[in-house]
Parts: structure tokens; sequence; C-alpha cells
């Protein structure tokens, strides 16, 4: 099989280039966030400032005798106050201190006393958007003395250039702590995760193209983070998973040949049993009695024979469902177990399965099925076999159940694994391994309902209906 590699994917696409695109991302609007009260606290400042530089010009102006100033003092007061005009209020009266050319009207007005961090945020983002110089009123109480509260006329167009200015150094600081946040982010991830990723897909692809090749497998961390857990466990997934690939190819491997050496060994048995039957015609008491006991080994021998063949050999079983009587077919494997039973050995078959009852299936692998299970509680000593069968929730269900010794608490905990699971000695454990296989293959499933000393159930479940397409395969 030729090496595939994983497309390594461009540095747009790549994990990094998310992790820097998110990290800038991120910066940038904690920055906003940041941005937001900073905007709006650098408006109310810049507003506060003008109050005390008002009221300082006032001052100058109060400090005359006759609290009068030239005109070009007044317009020099106003203009280093950058303002049309100041009033100040004292709690016994209200005067007007400063006035230059006043503008025809105030477009808007703000107390400096009222609001809240919303509403100065709110204003902030107002003052920034707007087009078109506003005259506003800026009242205030001065820093200089709580007891004056200071109006200030003035225009909107010099704070909002500051504030763009202002705006423009946040916005510079930003992208460098944004980049500077950035790089060292993306550093740390791709050293912390992005690599260790790349060498865990580089290991599962370099698996997947030669799983028993053991200088494929990812070299476990030492890290005791998620990310060394994941290497560990991805390693240890493919030491185990290689042990059993290996396993099965030399099982696989065993199969084969077993299944040559059975085939030829079924040859020499069906020598052995014609002349097994040749010793019938011997008319000597010794070999009277001992051609039953070769006449069990050989057939014992000729059934392992077959079964480990049907078990090596088989693949997806090829089904040629049909419609019958599930009775009659009861009936059957009834009739087989008895021409096979010997006259001390008598088994009582009970049939109380309904005639009505028919279902979709392989007759000649549900026979098979039957026969294998009865034909173990009857080796197993059983007197007594009854099966019963019905429907459930579209389910067609069949209890094969026996009055037997029942299984040993070994047998049930290896039911249905191949060599290991038989229940009498000299078992093979194929039997059940077989009939489960061509339950699944139906659709349908075996399991053990009981076992105990006065006996053992099997259940068989298989749908009521299924598909079968145009070959006559059931799907």
């Amino acid at each position: 099989m030729p090496e595939r590699w994983p497309h390594r994917p461009s540095f747009v696409s790549s994990l990094s280039a998310r992790l820097l695109v998110l990290t800038v991302f991120f910066v940038l609007l904690a920055e906003f966030l940041i941005y937001a009260p900073s905007i709006s606290r650098f408006r109310k400042v810049y507003l506060e400032e003008h109050v005390a530089s008002a009221h300082l010009a006032a001052l100058a102006l109060q400090a005359t005798p006759d609290n009068m100033v030239s005109q070009d003092l007044e317009r020099e007061l106003l203009f280093h106050a950058g303002a049309y005009g100041v009033v100040l209020k004292k709690p016994e009266r209200r005067m007007l201190v400063l006035s230059g050319t006043m503008p025809s009207r105030v477009e808007i007005t703000f107390d400096l006393s009222r609001g809240n961090f919303v509403m100065w945020i709110r204003d902030a983002f107002e003052a920034l958007v707007q087009n078109e110089n506003r005259v506003m009123r800026v009242i205030g109480i001065s820093p200089k003395d709580p007891g004056v509260v200071v109006e200030v006329v003035m225009d909107e167009e010099p704070m909002r250039q500051a504030m763009i200015g202002f705006s423009a150094r946040i916005l510079q600081l930003s992208i460098v702590i944004s980049l500077i946040t950035a790089s060292l982010v993306y550093l740390s991830l791709q050293w912390l995760m992005v690599r260790p990723m790349g060498r865990i897909t580089r290991g599962m692809t370099a698996f997947r193209d030669n799983p028993e090749d053991a200088s494929r497998s990812i070299l476990a961390s030492s890290r005791s983070d998620e990310i060394g857990i994941a290497q560990r466990e991805l390693a240890v997934m493919q030491n185990e998973l290689r042990a059993a690939l290996r396993q099965k190819t030399r099982l696989a491997t065993l199969g084969t040949a077993v299944a040559k050496i059975n085939h030829d060994l079924r040859n020499s048995l069906a020598t052995a049993m014609l002349v097994s039957d040749r010793l019938a015609d011997i008319d000597d008491a010794e070999v009277q009695r001992l051609k039953p006991r070769l006449s069990e080994a050989i057939d014992r021998a000729v059934n392992l024979c077959g079964l480990t063949l049907d078990y090596v050999g088989s693949g997806a079983l090829e089904l040629r469902p049909s419609h019958f009587h599930l009775q009659e077919l009861i009936t059957e494997v009834g009739a087989a177990l008895k021409s096979r039973q010997s006259p001390e050995g008598r088994l009582e078959w009970q049939n109380t399965v309904d005639f009505e009852l028919d279902l979709q299936a392989d007759r000649a692998q549900l026979f098979r099925v039957l026969n294998n299970l009865c034909r173990n509680s009857q080796q197993a000593g059983a007197t007594k076999v009854w099966i019963s069968a019905g429907k459930d929730n579209g389910r067609i269900f069949i209890d094969i159940a026996d009055d037997g010794p029942g299984l040993a608490a070994k047998a049930k905990e290896r039911l249905f694994q191949p060599f290991t699971g038989s229940a009498r000695k000299g078992g093979t454990g194929l039997g059940l391994v077989i009939v489960r296989d061509i339950m699944r293959a139906h659709g349908g499933e075996i399991s053990l309902l009981e076992s105990g000393a006065k006996g053992t159930t099997f259940r068989l479940e298989l749908p009521e209906r299924r598909q079968v397409d145009d070959s006559g395969k059931i799907r």
C-alpha cells in the first residue's frame, strides 16, 4: 500500500492562522471595551479643564478695581479659555463676566454634574460622529471653588479634534499591543498545541498506512496535560491494536492450515467410517463390543472437522430467504434428532409453536441453528426439549428449553468464544459461534435466557419482516 501523508493545509486555512486571527480579534475587542469608557473620560476631563480655565479667566477680570477690562484683554482671556462667553453663578447672584462675539444660538447644553456612565459614553460617540461644528453650553462646578457654578459657551469642533487625536493614539497602541500579544500567544499555542497535534496527526496517518510496523508508533509524551494524555493513550491504543492485528494474522494463517489439514483428515475419516461399517459384519464378540465406541469416536472427529471447516471457511453468509411455517421446520428438527438417538437415551420432544406462525428466513440455515441447539441439549444429557415461539414488537422469538444439568459458570463466561466456549468435554465451542453468525446474518440474535440445575433456555430473535432484493438477498 503506498504511503499517504496528510495534506498540509496552507497557512491561511491552518489552525495557527485561525488562532492568530482570533487572538488579534479578541485583543482588539478588549481594547474597544476599554476605549469606550476611556474616550468618555477624555471628553469629560476636557470639558472640566475648560470650565477651570474659564473660572481662572473670570478671576483675572474680578481682580481689577472696577471688574472691567479692555476689549482686547477680554478677547485674549476668552481665547485662552477657548470660549465665546463665561458666566459665573454664585448662590447670591448670577452675573455675566466675560462675553465676546456670541453665536446666534446655542445648539446643545451639557451639565457636568448630571448624567451617568452610559450617557457619557453615548455623548462621546455622538460628538465623534458629528460632521459640523456645534455651539454648546457647558455647565459645571468650578474645581477651584465648589460654591461657584461656571457656564461656558464654546465650540465642539476643537474638542472633537482632540478626541480624534486621542483615539488615534489609542488605536496605534492597541495595534502594537495586539500584535505583540498575538505573536506571543501564537508562538505559545504553536509550541503547546499545534506542533503536538501535527505529530499526532502524522502518527495516526503513518499507523493507518502500516499498522503492523512498530517504528510508526507515536512516541509517548511526558506532558501531564490533555495533549500528553492523548499522545500516551494513542500510543497504548496503537500497541494494543498492533498486537490484536498480529494475533488475527496468526489465527488466519493457522485457520488456513487447519482448513487444509481438516480437509485431508475428513477424507481419511471417511475411509475409517467405511472400515468401521465393514466391522459390523464380523461375527466376533470383542469386535462388536468395540465397534460402537469406534463409530462414536469417528463421528465426533467428522463433526469436529465439519465445524472447523465451517468456521474457518465462512465469510459473509449467502442467505436464500423464503416464507415457511415455523412449526413444520421444528417438526423436521425433532425427527432428525430422534433418528440419531439410541434406544436407551430416548428424548422427549415437545413442539408448542402455533401452526399459523410463519417467518421469512433461510430455511436451511435456520434448520441448522435449531438442530445445533437441540443436539447440544441432547448431548448434555437432557431428556426433554420443548420449543415455543411468539411475536413481540415486530420481532419473532423462539425459545429452546431443556431439562439438562445446565451450563457451568466458566462456559457461561465464554459461551460464544470459539474453541473456549464449549460446555462439554471434547467440544470445540464452534457450534454456538456459527449459530450466532447465522442469526446476525438474518438481522437477529441469540441469547442465553437462563441456565441452572433445572435446565437451560436459549432464545432466538428474528425480525418479523425484512426487505428482500431482486436477487433474493435479505437486506
